[in-house]
């Protein structure tokens, strides 16, 4: 039933996230910056989507070792701030996305530091034209499906331009063993599967996603993407503390509305004190309203294995979402269409 609803392999995708992962920093060691990039005071990731959230989960990941500003945009040019000591690095899988390359005029105009992560495009022709470097990663993905390629040799790009330390190479591969053994179980479609029982129950139901910003919060905002694109579903995501000060309450009027919500919360053993006491509290108050919620918490020493097996989790848990409501995974039409409608007027 599976293969006949998932004609692109979506499943194939998220199944080889662990080899990914190897393969991309295999890739990524090979890299050879022939650039001057130095006197860099902060960094800018220039991306959409599937390409922001590699610069995303560079930020979390390396939150320890990042020791100068580090700045994920999403939009059509940099912040006022950025200057000819902001390292900009273009982040686009198929090298033709519009907002990362109006990005890239204002960082020539800004005479910032550039260089870029993609498959080719026109992000590629530029670059190569401005003797810029370029980091080709693997094509033929879906861009969200490429995440390893995202991040991992951003992360050894930063390395190798002098302004990062990472430790990505202390824990990924013990990251890869875990994921490896997780996809087996993750993969069944039967109730013993948690992601795929998970999708029973959020499948007709709105997902709100709630975690710590400082621990979770990248994750779920990747999870809500994922659910969007994979499951075609609507989801909606909030971070503690800030969803204490606004959001809660809005979780009383319109309570016909509030029974097709489902809160899945992002714990993690690293959260902030305070915050596990808030998400204690909120979920006190959330039972009082009558919403169903569970929470999802994983159990790895680390938290970087703990961060992507949480990102794994959520990837399945989109896909069965998909498989439930017999939707293939991987187009995303309406994205599809904006697009066209966009081409026709520059």
């Amino acid at each position: 039933m599976t293969k006949n609803i998932d004609p692109g392999n979506m499943f194939g995708a998220i199944w080889d996230f662990p080899e990914n992962l190897s393969d991309a920093l295999k890739m990524a060691e090979q890299i050879e910056l022939t650039c001057n990039y130095e006197n860099i005071e902060n960094i800018v990731i220039a991306g959409m989507g599937g390409s922001a959230i590699g610069g995303d989960m560079v930020s979390i990941l390396e939150k320890n070792n990042l020791e100068i500003p580090f700045v994920v945009s999403r939009g059509y040019g940099l912040p006022n701030w950025a200057n000819d000591h902001t390292l900009v690095v273009c982040s686009s899988y198929s090298g033709n996305t519009e907002e990362t390359l109006c990005t890239l005029d204002d960082a020539i105009e800004k005479n910032a530091k550039i260089c870029g992560i993609t498959t080719g495009g026109k992000l590629a022709e530029r670059l190569d034209e401005l003797d810029k470097d370029v980091i080709l990663i693997p094509s033929g993905l879906q861009p969200r499906a490429a995440l390893a390629f995202s991040f991992v040799p951003m992360i050894i790009l930063l390395e190798k331009a002098g302004v990062l330390y990472s430790s990505l190479r202390q824990w990924l591969n013990g990251s890869v063993a875990q994921l490896q053994d997780s996809r087996v179980l993750y993969g069944n479609e039967n109730e013993s599967n948690p992601t795929y029982a998970l999708a029973q129950k959020i499948k007709n139901r709105i997902p709100i996603i709630y975690s710590d910003s400082s621990t979770m919060g990248i994750a779920a905002v990747r999870l809500k993407g994922q659910i969007c694109e994979n499951g075609k579903m609507l989801a909606y995501h909030n971070e503690l503390p800030e969803f204490n000060h606004n959001e809660i309450v809005g979780w009383e009027n319109n309570p016909e509305l509030l029974e097709s919500l489902f809160v899945l919360w992002l714990t993690d053993s690293s959260d902030n004190p305070r915050v596990k006491h808030r998400q204690s509290i909120t979920k006190s108050i959330l039972d009082e309203v009558g919403v169903d919620q569970v929470v999802l918490e994983m159990a790895e020493k680390s938290f970087e294995e703990r961060f992507l097996h949480m990102i794994h989790f959520g990837d399945w848990l989109s896909f069965w979402c998909a498989i439930l409501h017999e939707t293939d995974p991987s187009p995303v039409e309406k994205i599809t269409s904006l697009k066209y409608q966009l081409s026709k007027k520059q």
